[in-house]
């Protein structure tokens, strides 16, 4: 045989290769499309056998509709038994972790939820570890740093420096205040001042009734202080220092099957389908020896903070 026709059956080899790998990627798109429309927005969960749901929560907290949704989602899946939420976040959007918080509590109202919290939970990621029915850290974990910020920019040096002035008309003094032109008036100050304390209060108020103690107590610990997970404990910001074995050993205690393995939510959308269809296009590429065309899965991408924040650090 010829080198001509030995690269020539290649080529052809190649062709089919990618022929059949295109075939079954339509196999697939056909057979997943029509089970969804027979199965409804379940389909993608539907042979998922009960289990433990786990869900990462980690980074900048900040108002996340999709993840709303899939904690709602978890809440609904009755073969979901239990949820246990992995706090890595130094915090974010005082409201973002409002809402997690309220979501995670009518998860709560159905079925068990611990917090776990990892490498740190502090601030606003405080806050949503608040919503377990208990809370674990590790021994070294990083909580605490109870409190609420607002931050403006001041430019008006910098401006002078330059020569560049900003003239405003506003119907009333406080309108748009604080602006970064120029220095916040007391008036102002106490204005934000006052914005500050009322979710403070509200944040103490949270810790006095989720960890049972009096506010008294509460506020004496939410001076912005960050605390070791064995500190946490003796303080009575969480419950127990532990891992996932002391988790399940708790779950036990709330009537959740022993047999029953964790199943990861992280990486289920919200419709259930977009990202198993992907999942599968990837699959089936791989093996037809395709996986080379294969890139990374575009992930949720990062959110910006506006507002009120509760956060350990600004390293954003």
């Amino acid at each position: 045989m010829t080198i001509s026709a030995i690269l020539e059956r290649r080529r052809l080899r190649r062709r089919l290769t990618w022929w059949r790998a295109v075939t079954l990627i339509l196999v697939a798109v056909v057979i997943l499309g029509g089970y969804r429309f027979i199965m409804g927005p379940d389909a993608a969960r539907v042979l998922t056998r009960p289990h433990i749901a786990e869900l990462t929560i980690s980074g900048m907290i900040v108002d996340d509709p999709a993840l709303l949704q899939k904690i709602e989602d978890i809440g609904d899946d009755t073969r979901v038994k239990a949820l246990i939420v992995s706090l890595s976040t130094g915090g974010g959007s005082t409201y973002g972790g409002e809402r997690i918080y309220k979501a995670l509590r009518a998860v709560a109202e159905k079925k068990p939820v611990v917090a776990d919290i990892r490498t740190e939970a502090a601030s606003a990621g405080y806050m949503i570890a608040l919503a377990g029915d208990r809370i674990f850290a590790g021994e070294t974990s990083i909580t605490g740093s109870i409190g609420v910020l607002f931050m403006y920019p001041q430019a008006k040096e910098l401006l002078d420096k330059i020569g560049v002035t900003m003239g405003t008309v506003k119907s009333a003094p406080m309108k748009a205040e604080p602006l970064p032109f120029d220095a916040a008036t007391p008036q102002v100050r106490a204005m934000l001042g006052s914005v500050v304390s009322d979710s403070y209060n509200w944040f103490v108020d949270l810790v006095a009734e989720r960890r049972d103690m009096p506010r008294e107590k509460a506020l004496a610990l939410a001076d912005g202080r960050i605390v070791t997970g064995r500190q946490a404990v003796e303080d009575g910001l969480i419950d127990a220092v532990g891992g996932q074995k002391d988790i399940l050993a708790y779950l036990h205690e709330r009537d959740v099957p022993e047999n029953l393995d964790i199943e990861s939510w992280d990486d289920i959308n919200n419709d259930g389908f977009d990202l198993n269809m992907a999942n599968a296009a990837v699959f089936l590429l791989q093996k037809a020896g395709l996986g080379s065309l294969v890139g990374e899965y575009p992930g949720k991408g990062a959110g910006f903070v506006d507002g009120l924040v509760s956060v350990w650090q600004n390293n954003w």
